[in-house]
């Protein structure tokens, strides 16, 4: 008789998710660690739109070149101090704990930067920010994609990431109007930093307010709290035997047996120690670095220069440009996140890389025609190719950097994995905040050709490295890189335990997916077969 396999679709809910009282009052406590994504965007916008802002350049006496580049890179530096320590927290005391005290950490900074009075002060606030952001950061998005419902995973880790532009378009208005209202008083930047205060309130007061992360529950040994857990939210009645919640359950469980037995220790040296996590790292660790050395960090973060470039001057045009181009950001990150489990990672990818490369080449020549020969025509065409780049660009790097770096690390290294893609976007992101400006005063926009060919780059590792993760669960997708015997190995194993769960089950629905799945065409058994390990032993535990 045929053996019938079953995957996690099988006991999702399948109405509209708002009528699910669980999956709406769970999506409802995402939106706390959703903010932190916000609050990154929102610090790491400011010093690039307080630049635009005279009172704020006054104050200071800030210039431009490798001075303006240390102020740029601070926050950075402040993220690279925590990042090491940051997913030893989030294992050890789990991800609320350390989202709170990143918060508090955030906000003793956001006050000592409102009310710093010299640049040295405003530089260790500046680090002081990003040390908690740190901690945030990592803590948040594993929350997100160990809590989130099985089929709304996908969309609600890669909204994560797409977050950061509503922060990033908090920080460019908020500055524009402090401009209007303030001119070029001190409070025309003291309210944009005073403003960054609210996200860590919220967060401290609320965040005990939310369920802590099942696969870190059972990591714990609490494996009756991580059920409650699930029930709850994932069950919509709190019945611990839901089908749902017994695949959840059997699958975490499996998969943490598995990965105590193939690896020992807690250090980062876990996340290199077999083929498969190499394998992973490297890929992880490049499209970290692609996602900063893509071209974009020359808008993100020195905007003010760019358009002086092409000769736009004026304060409140720069600030009204920069401003819309944060809201576009924004919504192509949003239409990213739509289409990632309808067209899948991969092409996703190839889409975004192919429409960089060309966007990016065209704004490199415009660019370069105002330079060479004064070419006041090609000024208005600069500013719509940049639009046109960051839509490609957020397409992908803005909605899936986050989501499929924690799709394919397993629970025992997924915190200082997420944690050393951090690091590697931080370490490029602090070297393009001292390089950039540098090399935008000396060669001008003979520096974008190295994007260029960067972009070329990109494309070809996408091409080769890259592989599919779509319709899978965390569990399984982290398996795709650990070889094909022990997945096919357990698919054995798993057929007797779905076929007694199915006669001993007192669900319908088990018992209807039970002479459903003896009806599988070839085609979905091949489907299968290429599942994880943990998918395969669902139910054998």
């Amino acid at each position: 008789m045929p053996v019938p396999q079953w995957t996690i679709t099988d006991f999702t809910y399948r109405k509209s998710w708002w009528k699910n009282r669980g999956i709406l009052m769970l999506n409802i406590c995402l939106i706390l660690p959703l903010l932190s994504s916000t609050l990154n965007g929102l610090d790491s916008s400011m010093i690039n739109d307080l630049q635009i802002l005279p009172g704020w350049r006054e104050y200071f006496h800030t210039s431009q070149g490798m001075n303006l580049g240390l102020i740029n890179s601070a926050h950075g530096i402040g993220i690279l101090s925590g990042t090491p320590f940051s997913p030893y927290v989030s294992d050890l005391l789990g991800r609320r704990a350390t989202m709170f005290i990143g918060a508090i950490i955030m906000l003793a900074g956001v006050l000592t930067q409102t009310s710093s009075t010299t640049m040295q002060v405003f530089l260790g606030a500046r680090v002081l920010i990003g040390l908690g952001i740190a901690f945030s950061i990592n803590a948040a998005p594993l929350l997100i994609s160990e809590l989130s419902y099985p089929t709304h995973r996908g969309k609600m880790t890669s909204l994560y990431n797409s977050m950061w532009y509503s922060g990033s378009i908090i920080s460019a208005w908020i500055c524009l109007g402090s401009y209007d209202d303030a001119g070029t008083s001190s409070w025309s930047w003291r309210a944009p930093s005073l403003v960054q205060a609210a996200i860590p309130v919220i967060q401290m007061v609320l965040i005990w307010f939310i369920p802590e992360s099942p696969r870190f529950l059972m990591a714990r040994g609490l494996e009756s709290q991580a059920a409650r857990v699930l029930a709850h939210y994932h069950a919509n009645g709190g019945d611990e035997r839901d089908p749902l919640v017994t695949f959840e359950m059997a699958q975490i469980r499996h998969a943490l047996n598995l990965e105590r037995e193939s690896a020992s220790g807690k250090s980062y040296l876990r996340c290199f120690s077999t083929p498969g996590n190499r394998q992973r790292m490297f890929t992880i660790i490049w499209i970290a670095v692609f996602s900063q050395w893509s071209g974009n960090g020359l808008v993100s973060y020195y905007i003010n220069m760019v358009l002086d470039g092409v000769g736009i001057t004026a304060t409140r045009t720069k600030a009204a440009i920069n401003g819309g181009l944060q809201i576009f950001n924004l919504a192509s990150a949003l239409v990213g996140t739509m289409l990632v489990d309808k067209l899948g990672r991969r092409k996703v990818f190839l889409i975004s890389n192919i429409g960089m490369l060309i966007a990016f080449s065209m704004w490199t020549v415009t660019t370069a025609l105002f330079s060479q020969s004064g070419n006041v025509a090609s000024r208005p065409a600069t500013v719509p190719l940049i639009f046109i780049y960051f839509f490609f660009y957020d397409f992908a790097y803005t909605a899936m950097l986050v989501l499929y770096t924690l799709e394919i690390l397993p629970y025992n290294i997924r915190a200082k994995g997420f944690a050393i893609m951090n690091l590697t976007i931080y370490s490029t992101n602090a070297f393009n905040s001292l390089v950039n400006p540098w090399a935008l005063n000396l060669i001008g926009w003979k520096y974008y050709l190295l994007y260029c060919g960067l972009l070329v780059l990109e494309l070809l590792f996408v091409i080769v490295c890259i592989v599919e993760t779509r319709g899978r669960t965390l569990e399984e997708t982290a398996t795709l890189f650990d070889g094909v015997k022990i997945r096919r190995g357990i698919m054995e194993r798993t057929g007797e335990a779905t076929m007694t769960l199915a006669r001993m089950s007192p669900y319908p629905r088990f018992q209807e997916s039970h002479g459903a799945v003896q009806t599988l065409s070839s085609a979905s058994r091949s489907h299968f077969e290429s599942q994880s390990e943990e998918s395969a032993v669902a139910f054998a535990r």
